[in-house]
């Protein structure tokens, strides 16, 4: 399987992820932000490339040794290529320390 197919694999997952949640009208807990103390919903979850490749394993879909060399093949894709976690350009801004962004409204 190559990396492009695992991004889009990954990003169908994450799809069927938030309608399934969308659906069974399932909400993010309320949690408190550990950078600025909002106290709000969580972020929704998403599914990234390395979930995907890890649950090829989980449901035998893929042998353990598979799986270990998918994982290599992406890291280093993912480096080469400059991608976050999701197969998608990293963003250079964000790269840095971690920020909430409840200081700035959203």
């Amino acid at each position: 399987m190559m990396c492009e197919e695992l991004i889009e694999l990954a990003g169908e997952l994450d799809a069927m992820l938030h309608q399934i949640r969308s659906d069974r009208h399932v909400h993010t807990p309320v949690i408190r932000c550990p950078y600025c103390g909002h106290v709000g919903p969580a972020a929704e979850p998403d599914v990234s490339v390395r979930a995907t490749i890890l649950s090829l394993g989980r449901f035998g879909i893929a042998p353990a040794g598979r799986v270990k060399a998918l994982e290599k093949a992406w890291a280093a894709h993912r480096k080469r290529n400059g991608l976050d976690l999701y197969g998608k350009k990293a963003d250079r801004a964000e790269a840095g320390a971690p920020t909430c962004g409840h200081a700035d409204g959203r």
